[in-house]
């Protein structure tokens, strides 16, 4: 859920991105402003005019405002589900099923966007596909960048670690020396994906790119297309690369699965703590909904 990705496909995780990853403060503060990130990251891609910029804002808002009512309960349960698997001891099985329950939240706020999506998209001139491109193509550069995917094995494999230390000492808080070490030595085993990533990236890109061909015709084929493509990250894969998605996921499950074996009494607390307290921002913010608003 944390990967650079066009501005539909990332507008749409990234109310749930947010949310699970930086500081509770980062929740508190930046799901309540999303409304501005959302527009700065949709003036930067397609440069809207006036009346694209007026759209895209009054159907985020209705976004947004279903999301935080309907769905910010549903991630404070799965964090509160979370909780007690950590208690029990977290096995390969669990990050599994994390991991496929935050696909299934994924898809649903694609499902309820898309409507929306193909409006606003309809509306592109082919001088603001143009520049959209130019954008995803310095997106590409700069994940290249920070994956070292153009350098040694060595230094890709450098930089998955550092990705991989502060993403745990994030949750679990500092490690130790020794736990960093063995840790450094457990991800030595997993396969290196930064580079089918960015293939698999362009093949999402070259599909958004044909598809916005159709966007001044059937209004109800193209939010279908569209719909399927938000929802459908797979579907354009080879045979031999979703088998290695699939091997990576499960490697990547059991990886975490060790690592919470590994951690000390303090902090297998800190984790629970993360995790409880994301779980009581997500249902405050979601109070703060008006009672009974409609889903649309």
């Amino acid at each position: 859920m944390s990967t650079r990705r066009t501005l539909i496909s990332r507008l749409i995780p990234l109310l749930l991105c947010l949310l699970l990853v930086g500081s509770c403060s980062m929740v508190r503060l930046g799901y309540s402003h999303l409304d501005s990130v959302a527009a700065w990251m949709a003036q930067d891609y397609f440069d809207l005019n006036t009346d694209q910029r007026d759209a895209f804002a009054r159907r985020f808002q209705r976004l947004h405002a279903w999301h935080r009512h309907d769905q910010l309960p549903d991630y404070a349960q799965l964090l509160e589900d979370l909780q007690q698997r950590v208690r029990n001891g977290l096995r390969s099985d669990d990050m599994l099923w994390l991991i496929d329950g935050l696909k299934q939240r994924y898809a649903r706020i694609a499902i309820h966007a898309a409507s929306d999506a193909a409006d606003l998209l309809a509306t592109l001139s082919p001088e603001q596909i143009t520049g959209f491109q130019q954008q995803l193509t310095k997106d590409n550069q700069k994940f290249l960048r920070e994956h070292r995917s153009q350098n040694s094995e060595a230094e890709r494999r450098k930089a998955a670690e550092r990705r991989a230390l502060a993403q745990l000492r994030d949750w679990t808080g500092p490690l130790s020396d020794a736990q960093e070490t063995q840790i450094i030595s457990m991800l030595q085993t997993l396969p290196l994906m930064d580079q089918l990533r960015h293939e698999d990236r362009l093949r999402r890109q070259r599909e958004l790119i044909t598809l916005l061909e159709l966007r001044s015709g059937d209004r109800k084929v193209f939010t279908q297309r569209l719909r399927d493509w938000l929802t459908q990250w797979e579907h354009g894969r080879s045979a031999r690369h979703a088998q290695l998605f699939e091997e990576s996921w499960r490697k990547r499950a059991a990886f975490y699965a060790d690592v919470s074996r590994m951690l000390t009494a303090e902090q297998r607390d800190h984790l629970l703590h993360r995790l409880q307290d994301y779980s009581s921002d997500f249902r405050r913010l979601a109070e703060r909904s008006p009672a009974g608003m409609p889903s649309r």
